[in-house]
């Protein structure tokens, strides 16, 4: 059933947090969101257990290898490619580098996850091969992946969690293996470049307004973003 929002006449501006780029939430973009919502949710078992997970945790286990895969990249690499720890630097350059595919952040690793073909564990079987020196993984059939709610397209300020770096613009929309596999190859050869300004995975560090950093929300633990293994009931 359509959302209230599906049924307005009239266009409403939504500002982001950051206050930069106003959108515009009119009946076709909510039809367009529904859509998405619908194809995400078809991953999972059942998709009213998942709508139910979305409001309580902000989050749904959702199955991969069926609609779509994942490449989990860890944080040093789209630092190194970025420059930058800052997330919003960082979204503008993998928005840019993948085309608009769509991009998941697991602010706790930092891990990004792009969203490709479901075929690509299999095709891409040597790259993805070559990836795993970089602890780059390909995750497929077997593999439940924490999908954010579609809303949550900004860094979370206060405590953890995922949210989606590059949101996804239409549904079956995903990144091209190729733009990811580039993307990869860059991250690796700007930290052979200057491995000492990326050790490790640092915290992501969001500037305010004055552009002074703020306190990343990165805790030590494993991220809840993914879970190699049964999915939930």
């Amino acid at each position: 059933m359509p959302s209230e929002s599906a049924h307005r006449t009239s266009a409403q501006p939504v500002v982001r947090s950051d206050g930069t780029k106003p959108e515009v939430f009119s009946p076709a973009t909510a039809e367009r969101r529904l859509t998405i919502e619908r194809w995400l949710l078809s991953a999972h078992s059942s998709a009213g257990h998942a709508r139910m997970e979305w409001r309580m945790y902000g989050l749904a286990m959702l199955s991969l290898g069926a609609l779509f895969s994942a490449v989990r990249i860890p944080g040093r690499l789209v630092q190194a490619v970025a420059v930058s720890t800052d997330p919003q630097d960082i979204d503008a350059v993998l928005e840019e580098a993948l085309q608009g595919g769509p991009v998941i952040c697991d602010v706790r690793g930092p891990r990004y996850y792009a969203l490709v073909p479901p075929s690509v564990p299999r095709t891409w079987r040597e790259a993805v091969e070559d990836w795993q020196s970089q602890e780059v993984e390909c995750l497929g059939s077997g593999t439940y992946l924490g999908v954010p709610v579609l809303d949550a397209v900004d860094f979370p300020r206060r405590g953890n969690g995922s949210y989606w770096a590059v949101p996804m613009a239409s549904a079956g929309s995903l990144c091209r293996p190729l733009s990811v596999a580039r993307l990869v190859a860059a991250g690796v050869h700007a930290l052979d470049e200057a491995r000492a300004l990326w050790p490790t995975d640092a915290p992501l560090t969001p500037r305010l307004a004055s552009g002074t950093a703020v306190a990343s929300a990165h805790e030590n633990g494993p991220p809840f973003g993914v879970n190699e293994g049964p999915g939930p009931c």
